[in-house]
């Protein structure tokens, strides 16, 4: 595999702004294991592929059964 690029990474605030939610919740994510995180190794910068974060908008805009109530 082919080692990524710079510029193939964000911080907080950028993957915020791509996934919508606040910085508070891509920390939580990541902490959970929900989104890929990196960190920079200097200074521990918390860092997301965009590549990341594409494929796991694409998984959470998957429609989901919804449950019917019994009449």
């Amino acid at each position: 595999m082919a080692k990524a690029k710079v510029s193939e990474y964000v911080k907080v605030a950028e993957a915020a702004e791509i996934l919508g939610v606040s910085q508070g919740t891509v920390r939580t994510w990541a902490e959970a294991g929900k989104i890929p995180m990196h960190k920079n190794p200097a200074n521990g910068y918390r860092l997301f592929r965009r590549n990341d974060l594409e494929t796991f908008l694409q998984a959470i805009a998957q429609p989901v059964n919804r449950v019917r109530k019994a009449k």
